[in-house]
């Protein structure tokens, strides 16, 4: 049998080079995001979407404690049939069985359960085309983006978790001796020990649009702590989650542990099962992402638990002036289009001066910006394959509701227009629809709109578009900001606006990189400082409250001088 000490030896090399990642803050992948054969293998592709489809129609291989029956909740954005079924979740028995672990894996130590979890991310990998092939048919992903979002970045994200997680609860000794000179005497000897406990059991409540992404820094910095998670998936995207749990559980198996140290919560929509489960006595640590409104109802109701939140925000551009204006329109259009908008970093409201902003192209009106940023959209949409490789599929009727309010609203700059997926015909894909407002139609701009909806905001000026930017965030949330100045005053007036606001800032993005895509072991996503958020993936404070550290002393022979 492995041990959790094997694992963490075959895997250390692993984890130290991620703690020194951490540090570093550079550029730094383990697990590759291409799915070229030249990286995974001529076999690996049909390989993992035979195991896909090989999961269709059928009940989930993985247990349950205390199931009652089963579920099957998802619909593929794209129009195939899923027809997956999972043992339905009896919350208390889920929570009995996670309690009834809690004192083996505290046993395991920090090192091992690095180990244990680092080898759950191997094996993950190994499965990486399934997995992208369950992200692209539950979230509405576009395939490559479900292989790198939903595969290698989410991956990089648990690694990250993981390498915090180990530093932090490795910092202080589980071993001291303590001496204490005596004048006249003896001195007082004392031999110390740490021992990192768990805060107790851990929930993860999964979301729609980033099963695996937004899941597993929660998931693996509670492991690695010493907490047993309950992974309670969202029901249109069971599937990815089911998979990461069915491999927690074997590998947790193969190292000797009970495999209750993870478990899996599927429930029927309107069931309530992430609410009984985030409230109980017994669990201590719950992870959201989702709607404003339920992390809302999280951070004031689960008082027994340390709750982190992702919620959804405001994100703001503020347009001042530009030395490319191609590439900001080009880099603007890609941010506004990638996955439909549906994901928590894509810009929603653009402020503009209503005299325009300064471009290499000469003074362009917020009219001629609008036309202009239109007329990028159609480019970067005009070819369908494209499109639907951009765009992929819109994840459910919340956010089909949303697009059809904004696009029968006044103001429209840019249309949303159906797009047709030659390979899959079923799927529901929309381009964005862009419209123009004043700063004084607050009451539009300051609800979220989640998804391909964004608004072009005219203001007096820059300085006023920053004190939009600064008020509604703070009151709102964001999760992302971007300003666009060729003014050295204009950028140190944005950065002081974002600090105010507690959000991340980027500058003048017109290449390759995009607001609303992060790098684990280099960006943080989320802050903590505004609503939208109540942690920043990855930080020590993401980790540190999910553990205490307890000490026990006795007396020991002072050693004698040689």
């Amino acid at each position: 049998m492995t041990t959790p000490a094997d694992l963490y030896a075959s895997h250390r090399e692993l984890l130290e080079r991620a703690i020194a990642a951490t540090a570093a803050r550079e550029y730094w992948s383990a697990f590759p995001e291409s799915p070229s054969k030249s990286v995974y293998g001529e076999a690996a592709a049909p390989a993992g979407e035979r195991a896909f489809t090989g999961l269709l129609g059928k009940q989930f291989p993985v247990d349950v404690p205390g199931a009652v029956g089963t579920v099957s909740t998802e619909r593929s954005p794209y129009g195939i049939e899923l027809g997956v079924s999972y043992p339905k979740a009896d919350p208390l028995a889920l929570v009995a069985a996670a309690r009834a672990t809690v004192a083996s894996w505290r046993a395991v130590g920090p090192e091992g359960r690095a180990g244990v979890a680092a080898e759950i991310l191997r094996r993950i990998n190994t499965r990486i085309f399934e997995m992208a092939h369950a992200v692209q048919h539950t979230s509405g992903q576009a395939f490559v983006m479900a292989f790198q979002a939903g595969g290698a970045h989410a991956q990089d994200r648990a690694l990250e978790a993981i390498a915090y997680a180990l530093a932090a609860t490795t910092r202080m000794p589980d071993h001291s001796s303590w001496s204490k000179p005596q004048r006249g005497g003896e001195p007082l000897s004392m031999a110390k020990t740490g021992t990192v406990v768990g805060r107790g059991v851990a929930l993860v409540i999964g979301c729609n649009t980033f099963p695996t992404w937004n899941s597993y820094p929660g998931l693996f910095a509670s492991l690695v702590t010493g907490n047993p998670v309950i992974v309670k998936p969202h029901p249109g995207a069971v599937l990815p989650l089911a998979i990461t749990v069915q491999v927690c559980r074997e590998v947790l198996a193969e190292a000797g542990l009970h495999p209750d140290i993870v478990t899996l919560a599927a429930e029927e929509p309107g069931d309530g099962i992430a609410a009984t489960l985030a409230t109980h006595p017994d669990v201590r640590i719950v992870d959201f992402t989702g709607s404003s409104e339920f992390g809302d109802w999280l951070e004031a109701n689960a008082r027994q638990a340390v709750v982190y939140t992702e919620k959804a925000g405001l994100n703001t551009v503020v347009l001042d002036s530009t030395a490319d204006y191609r590439g900001l329109l080009r880099n603007l259009a890609f941010s506004l289009s990638l996955y439909s908008g549906q994901m928590c970093t894509t810009p929603q409201n653009l402020l503009i001066p209503r005299d325009g902003i300064e471009t290499d192209a000469g003074r362009r009106t917020p009219e001629e910006f609008g036309a202009d940023l239109a007329t990028a959209l159609d480019k970067l949409l005009g070819d369908p394959k494209r499109a639907a490789g951009t765009l992929g599929a819109i994840v459910n009727d919340g956010v089909l509701a949303r697009l059809t309010e904004a696009a029968g609203s006044p103001g429209v700059v840019h249309p949303s227009a159906a797009v047709t997926d030659e390979q899959f015909p079923g799927a529901t894909i929309r381009t964005p629809v862009v419209l123009r407002l004043d700063a004084a139609d607050e009451k539009t701009y300051t609800r979220e709109w989640f998804g391909p909806v964004s608004f072009l905001i005219t203001t007096d000026s820059t300085e006023h578009s920053l004190r939009v930017f600064t008020e509604t965030v703070r009151a709102h949330g964001a999760l992302t900001a971007l300003v666009h100045s060729t003014s050295p005053q204009v950028l140190a007036a944005a950065r002081e606006a974002a600090l105010d606001a507690g959000v991340h800032l980027s500058e003048n993005l017109t290449g390759g990189v995009f607001v609303n895509q992060t790098a684990a072991f280099s960006d943080l996503h989320g802050t903590g400082a505004n609503p939208a958020a109540t942690a920043s993936l990855t930080d020590d404070y993401f980790v540190c409250g999910r553990f205490f550290t307890l000490q026990s002393r006795h007396h020991v022979a002072p050693v004698a001088a040689s």
